[in-house]
Parts: C-alpha cells; structure tokens; sequence
C-alpha cells in the first residue's frame, strides 16, 4: 500500500510546507503549522465524481421560500438562543469550560424531545452507557425514545443513524470522535474538520438536527480549527464560573435567527433550571445606600435585562494609574474617565479605577456607557446616587449623551421592576408611549446626567 503523504498547513494563513516549521515564513507567527493528510488523486477523483450533481442554476425570483418548522422544548430559555427552536438539518456547535454543564443540558433537551414521541440518539464518546445512566438517573431523564451509544468511530456513528434514523443526536464530543481514513490522533486539527465535515453531510441528506460538544481551550474559544465555527450553522457558548450556580447560553452565530440571544439558567441537584426573570437575580443582592453603584438597562438580543454596574475610585500609590474592568470592553473605561476628566472637571489623572459589572453578565453595548460614567463619577465624589434611577445612553468623546435603540423595552423593564425614574437621552424622548409609574427624565450631556444623578455642578 502506497504511503500517504503529509503536510503542514499554517493555521493563520494558509501557508504549506512538506516539514513542520516553527515559525511561518509567509505571516511569521510561531506554532501554527499542524499535520494534514495530503488527499491523493483517486479520492480527489472519486469526490468529483460523487459532487458531480445535475443541478442548474435558478433564478431567486423562482425558487420557493418556505418557513422553516422549528421543534421546541420545554426550555423557552434554550428556544430563544436558538431563534424559536431547533431547526431540522441544523448543525449546532456547543463549547464551554469543562464541567460547566453542556452535557447535562443536552441530556435534559434529549429527554424533552424524547418524551415528545421523537427517537433521540445520544453519543457518549467520554463516557460509557453506564455513566451516562446514572447521570440520567440523577437528572430524572428516561424515556423508551432515548437511545445511548458509547462510541469514538465515525464509521459506526454513522452506521447506526442509517439504522436508527433518529429525529435528533447529540455528539459528547466532537473531540474525541475519529475517522479510520484520517491517520492523526483524535482531537486534532484534521480529525475534527473531517468529523464535522460528515456530520453535516449526515444532518444535511437526512434533515436531522445534531448537537455537537465542543471543548474550549484556555483562551477560551473552541478548540479545533476555526474552520468548525463556519461549517456549522450555529455556534452557543455556555459561561459561567464553576463555584456559582448560574449559567449563561449565549448564541455567536445562528443562520436561522439573532446573534445576540441569551438565555439564563440556574444549576440545581436535579439540573438545569431556566431563570424566567434574570433582572431580578442579578439586582437582589445590590448594596443600598453605597457609592459607586447604578443600573442599566441593556438590550440582550430581543430581551432587556437590568444589570448593575460597580466603580471603585481611589488614589493610585504606582506611577501610573490602574484601569481594570470586568464584564465590559477594558478599553471603555479610560476613554469614559478622559471624557469626565475634559469635559466634566474631574480630576481622574492619579486615581485607579476598578469597573465591574455584577452577576458575571458582560455586556458589549454602547447604552451602558452613562451608567459607567456616572458610577465612576459617585465612587470619586464619594456621593450616592438614588438607588431606584436606571440609566441609559450612549456617551460621546464630546460629552454628548446620544440616542440608543429599543429604549421603550428598556425603560419598561425598568418599570416592571419598580425603578421610579429612568434617565436617558433627551433624542430618546419623542416617538413612543412612556408608562405611567415611571418618570423619565431626558439628558443631553454627561453634567447634566451627573447634576441630575448625584446632584450639584
């Protein structure tokens, strides 16, 4: 039998090399070259032939739209990341730390579905039948319906589909699944792409939706090339710390609806449990009465959710000062401390600065920039701000409080939650119904946000 050749692919660029280099000579990055199997000409030719297909192309204006029917569970949190339900054919990429709760949630949406009279195929490639059983066990999961199988080849993965024909499979993990053909160890670059690559033939061909687990690495993106993030239709990430018990889905990519979801969710002994109203799990431990502490009001996908925003302001004993934020961008807290310094008169220059934002939440919208300002602002004046105002607004380098989408969801949450007065930008005020048991007060500049807030020039 012939050898098959290797080579080695720069994961940056796309540079090859018949030897592996450590540093690439085309983007001179360091330890991106990883082995791939060179494909030879008679597979090249059999997958030319096999491609071949007797489709033409079609003018759009001919081909029918058709709405695609989504399969829900009983988990409305889950539902919404994924834009209303799962999708047959889909293929869903799930990453997050280990032991943070991704196969527990899947094994309670395998349940759901299979107690809906539907065959589910779970694929254990960590764990036996055995383990799996007693975690199932635990989680209260069994139904006729659910089908587990422990098993790492592709090969038989894919024999016992063509048997089975499920209605839905889940792939615990896409790490440790190998294709025979393929010579590299499990996990590695070209392992997973090949994996992934039939698994979407399979979901494609048969229209059935697979789940595939995903392992982070330290940096915490998804292990395995970045190529598996595109070839899939829909990437969720699962966050949350470990010691606490609550746990974030948040959808990055999705062809079939927003980006921007996010659904809530609680670890409890018997399992997942979805938070209905997480404004109100991230507000019940505020302090009352401390300096340094507003709410905002942000937009998470289609959903506002009412988060509390902590500055600590304090005179700095190193040469320079330190800026450090935890659930923001890092690089909005000074560019928010050089507009209270220009163009409120705050002296900020030899103060360190520490921004968080409460419940582990991060938010990455330009509307929480007022709330920021103004917590810094009372941390440093030492002055507390009223503990039911919501602030919301995006600020300028000029000092300008600008107009933000969605501020009548916003300021309703707000509302629903007994705040009494929300402040936003005065270009927000026209143009929508305001509620009855809320006062909204408009602003034009961070001053008058500040004078409004914490009172005073």
């Amino acid at each position: 039998m012939a050898k098959r050749k290797t080579k080695y692919v720069c994961q940056e660029c796309g540079y090859e090399t018949p030897k592996w280099m450590g540093k690439c000579p085309s983007c001179h990055n360091w330890n991106t070259f990883v082995e791939e199997m060179e494909a030879s000409s008679s597979s090249r030719h059999t997958f030319q032939v096999q491609s071949g297909t007797k489709s033409k192309p079609e003018k759009i204006t001919a081909i029918q739209s058709e709405e695609e029917p989504r399969v829900t569970t009983k988990m409305p949190e889950f539902n919404r990341v994924l834009g209303g339900g799962i999708v047959p054919g889909s293929l869903v990429l799930i990453g997050g730390d280990p032991g943070i709760g991704k196969s527990t949630l899947l094994l309670q949406v395998s349940s759901q579905l299979a107690r809906k009279q539907m065959n589910v195929l779970y694929i254990s490639g960590e764990e036996s039948a055995r383990q799996t059983k007693l975690r199932a066990d635990r989680l209260g999961v069994t139904s006729d319906n659910l089908y587990v199988l422990a098993a790492t080849n592709l090969l038989d993965i894919s024999n016992q589909i063509e048997q089975l024909n499920p209605s839905f499979v889940v792939i615990d993990s896409i790490q440790t699944i190998y294709r025979e053909e393929v010579t590299s160890a499990p996990g590695s670059v070209s392992q997973v792409r090949e994996c992934t690559s039939e698994l979407m033939r399979i979901a494609k061909s048969k229209g059935i939706p697979i789940f595939i687990v995903g392992h982070v690495t330290k940096e915490g993106s998804i292990a395995g090339p970045r190529l598996l993030e595109h070839m899939v239709d829909a990437v969720l990430y699962f966050e949350g710390e470990r010691h606490h018990t609550f746990r974030i889905l948040r959808g990055v990519k999705n062809r079939f609806g927003s980006t921007n979801e996010m659904g809530i969710f609680e670890m409890k002994e018997e399992g997942l449990r979805e938070v209905n109203n997480p404004s109100e799990i991230f507000l019940e431990e505020r302090s009352q009465g401390a300096a340094g502490s507003t709410v905002v009001a942000s937009m998470e996908g289609s959903r506002p959710v009412l988060v509390e925003i902590q500055a600590l302001i304090s005179p700095t004993s190193f040469g320079n000062p330190r800026r450090m934020a935890t659930g923001i961008d890092h690089n909005r807290v000074p560019l928010l401390m050089a507009v209270l310094e220009k163009r409120v008169g705050l002296m900020l220059q030899n103060q360190d600065a520490y921004v968080k934002v409460a419940g582990g939440v991060k938010l990455d919208e330009p509307a929480i920039d007022l709330a920021v300002a103004v917590s810094i602002a009372s941390s440093f004046r030492d002055q507390v701000s009223r503990p039911d105002d919501v602030l919301i607004g995006e600020v300028g380098l000029t000092g300008e409080v600008r107009r933000v989408a969605r501020i009548d969801q916003r300021v309703q949450e707000a509302a629903k939650l007994g705040f009494q007065r929300a402040i936003i930008p005065a270009k927000n005020l026209d143009g929508w119904t305001t509620p009855n048991n809320i006062e909204i007060v408009g602003v034009n500049t961070v001053q008058e946000a500040l004078k409004v807030t914490l009172g005073g020039n």
